[in-house]
């Protein structure tokens, strides 16, 4: 049987699915074929768990998208106008778009870009 197994980075494999490093796990004292099945199911837990940030990342930028056209809607008129609104008294624009859970996004990374150009930090790092 060929094992695909990489021992030296399996740490890193556990803590990118389950977001933690395993201490004392089996994986370490297992044979062969069982730290392939390990292995195995980490992968699959992975591919899992990357499916599920994916979805979560949609929706959060879904939401923030339509709370940024429903302040448009109730009266700042533009797009600029509702960013101002919405981040009026805020430290710091990484942090807010980070608490919308879409710094890690395209959307993010633009709309981060948006509020540096056209709106005012109160405290600009």
């Amino acid at each position: 049987m060929t094992y695909t197994f990489d021992e030296n980075v399996f740490s890193d494999l556990h803590k990118d699915t389950y977001g933690f490093r395993p201490r004392g796990h089996e994986f370490y004292d297992a044979t062969p074929e069982r730290k392939q099945e390990i292995w195995d199911l980490t992968l699959v837990n992975l591919d899992y768990e990357l499916e599920r940030e994916q979805a979560a990342k949609a929706k959060a930028v879904a939401l923030f998208a339509d709370r940024l056209q429903q302040t448009i809607d109730i009266g700042a008129g533009d797009r600029i106008t509702a960013l101002r609104w919405l981040t009026e008294g805020c430290d710091d624009f990484e942090h807010f778009v980070y608490e919308q859970g879409i710094l890690f996004t395209n959307y993010g990374r633009d709309l981060l870009a948006l509020l540096r150009e056209n709106c005012r930090e109160v405290n600009p790092v």
